[in-house]
């Protein structure tokens, strides 16, 4: 992507075009911030965090898949995570990254969001609960997936600013 290809979004729009504009603009951002790097740039740290824009390319990806596909419609892990042993590495999403090329890791983002976009299409009414329930045994509808969605990429693209900076020195937009 690149910086005309963002949208912010509506200013006045219904609540389905403000949330989904809102988790648009989030994902461009993360986009954005990870735009042009090479794999040693998406693998590089800003201590004293070990995060890395690649592996926020990927656990994105993940949580994407996980939240629209496993918890909403209530699938099994697709893969690349149906054959990771969470339990050896349970952030294997972050900690594998800096294997794959950015390609991968853009492709892998971008197929999540694409598949978690024909989620939302499908669903008519917003209110609709989740196959999946949390820990408390409750389902969540799909309004709250998309805000938590938008919280979520609200706060690692505060990290992708830090890390961003810290290897080419951009800033903002």
């Amino acid at each position: 992507m690149t910086t005309s290809e963002r949208v912010d979004p509506p200013l006045a729009g219904d609540e389905k075009a403000t949330l989904v504009g809102f988790l648009d603009f989030h994902r461009d951002t993360l986009r954005l911030k990870t735009e042009g790097l090479t794999a040693e740039q998406l693998a590089a740290t800003h201590a004293p965090s070990t995060m890395t824009l690649g592996g926020m390319l990927k656990h994105l990806a993940f949580v994407e898949h996980w939240w629209f596909e496993c918890v909403f419609l209530g699938r099994e892990y697709a893969e690349p995570w149906a054959s990771v042993d969470w339990r050896a590495d349970a952030d294997w999403d972050w900690h594998s990254a800096g294997a794959d090329s950015p390609e991968d890791l853009r492709g892998l983002f971008d197929r999540a969001c694409t598949a978690s976009d024909a989620v939302v299409a499908a669903v008519e009414d917003w209110a609709t609960l989740s196959q999946r329930t949390g820990r408390e045994g409750l389902a969540f509808s799909l309004r709250w997936i998309i805000v938590h969605m938008v919280e979520e990429y609200a706060r690692h693209n505060g990290h992708a600013d830090l890390i961003r900076e810290s290897i080419d020195g951009r800033t903002g937009e």
